[in-house]
């Protein structure tokens, strides 16, 4: 570090005849510092470094999808072709306020808070007249009952179930929460989100012409999760979001593999009096 080699140089002017040495009034706190470095130089690191993006990272960069010459080199016109041109739209819907008194999935249905919540998104989403491709929905009940009520604004957009979907714990958060949770559940519901976002996050195929807009209904934690992952964010930090139920979290997929998140958890459309996180 330039601080460290600041000190050893006021030292060796000192012992010099000490012309430099008040060249670098060095605070307790610089010292400090300095000691901290020395004991844990990949804290220091961690603490300054940029991870670049990873623009394969849904395994879909076309020179990859081309297959290599004997020689290793790729067919530029047949990369051309493989490119896409579209940008795929995922608007993620968290589900309304539900039965948290519910023993069984089929227990935990809307309360009339939430259907009324679910409403209000439904209606947002009709007024934001995308070209919506499809609802696709959790298979658990709450999210199910969500799922109906904005279909009910969007009747022409075709409804599909995916287990996948479903809450779960995708991740050991950092810092950890206050309720300890067995290894297990990340293990397993962990593999599980993680196979949910592989499956709907990915750039537009190149037949695909036009921007498409997809709405998931699902989970709070589902979609912090797949937030952080398509922004490249460090997993463990899905629980330091909060997200409203009925909230609209919106996430853009360019054809280059960028990834924008154009809206999270936003609840504008809900009156302020109807605004609940559980």
């Amino acid at each position: 570090m330039r601080l460290l080699r600041k000190i050893k140089y006021i030292i060796a002017a000192g012992a010099a005849g000490g012309v430099l040495a008040s060249y670098l009034a060095v605070s307790a706190a610089e010292v400090a510092l300095e000691e901290k470095y020395r004991e844990d130089p990949a804290l220091f690191a961690n603490q300054n470094s940029r991870s670049k993006w990873d623009f394969n990272w849904d395994r879909q960069e076309p020179h990859t999808l081309v297959k290599p010459s004997k020689s290793g080199s790729v067919d530029s016109e047949k990369v051309e072709k493989v490119k896409p041109t579209a940008t795929r739209n995922l608007i993620l819907i968290r589900h309304g306020q539900y039965n948290l008194k519910g023993a069984k999935d089929e227990e935990r249905y809307l309360t009339a808070l939430g259907i009324e919540q679910a409403d209000h998104t439904g209606k947002r989403l009709k007024e934001l007249a995308k070209p919506y491709t499809s609802i696709v929905q959790s298979s658990m009940c709450r999210a199910r009952e969500t799922a109906k009520v904005i279909s009910g604004h969007l009747p022409n957009v075709p409804v599909n179930t995916c287990d996948l979907l479903q809450e779960g714990a995708p991740f050991p958060p950092e810092p950890p929460v206050g309720h300890w949770k067995p290894e297990m559940h990340f293990y397993r519901d962990g593999a599980r989100i993680e196979a949910a976002f592989r499956k709907y996050f990915h750039r537009a195929d190149a037949s695909q012409k036009e921007d498409s807009y997809e709405i998931l209904v699902c989970h709070a934690n589902v979609i912090r999760y797949f937030v952080c992952r398509a922004l490249q964010l460090p997993p463990e930090a899905w629980l330091r979001m909060s997200l409203h139920n009925a909230s609209i979290t919106w996430i853009a997929i360019r054809p280059s593999g960028r990834v924008v998140l154009r809206a999270l958890g936003d609840c504008g459309h809900l009156p302020p009096a109807k605004l609940t996180t559980t």
